[in-house]
């Protein structure tokens, strides 16, 4: 059965990003969030219909909306700060006296995911090995029914000749003394 799916909001530059998803986990991967944006308040469930309608209508997708017109936006930002000594020290800096930083890259989670991989390997094997041996426990406790079966019934057979050599014996040893 399908997860009913909710709307969550998170702001995104000038825009507001929407993705209708089953849960917050889902919400925040397909925003590509790398931490929790709710526990920050940063984001939150959407309630309104008006603002549900179109993440709803297209489930996972983030649809980005304009919190305004740009002379909006314009006005909502702060008047200009004065600058500092570290503010100007950052102006000289990017003006050319050092040169600009290369952006570091994202680290590769390839090893990561080969050793989750290796791990997810090693359980598939162990539970095979467990099967094997579940099997093997299986046909050695018949052999061992069967084994101790055989010997109950060469057991009966050689107590019954054991009763009949004695019988004999007894007879023989009976006519013996009467023959003295």
């Amino acid at each position: 059965m399908a997860r009913k799916l909710k709307v969550f909001r998170t702001a995104a530059g000038f825009h507001d990003a929407y993705v209708a998803a089953p849960s917050r986990k889902a919400a925040l991967a397909a925003w590509g969030a790398e931490r929790d944006l709710f526990a920050r308040g940063a984001a939150e469930e959407v309630t309104d219909a008006a603002l549900m309608e179109e993440p709803l209508a297209r489930p996972g997708e983030v649809i980005k909306r304009s919190r305004g017109s740009a002379a909006e936006q314009f006005a909502a930002l702060p008047a200009g700060k004065p600058k500092t000594k570290k503010t100007k020290k950052r102006a000289a800096k990017a003006e050319g006296s050092e040169p600009a930083s290369k952006p570091v890259p994202k680290p590769s989670r390839d090893a990561l995911d080969a050793a989750q991989e290796a791990i997810d390997a090693a359980e598939r094997d162990w539970r095979a090995v467990q099967r094997d041996l579940a099997a093997r426990q299986k046909a050695l406790d018949r052999e061992r029914r069967e084994a101790s079966e055989r010997h109950e019934r060469a057991l009966a057979d050689l107590e019954r000749a054991k009763r009949a050599a004695q019988h004999d014996y007894d007879a023989a040893l009976a006519r013996w003394r009467e023959a003295r």
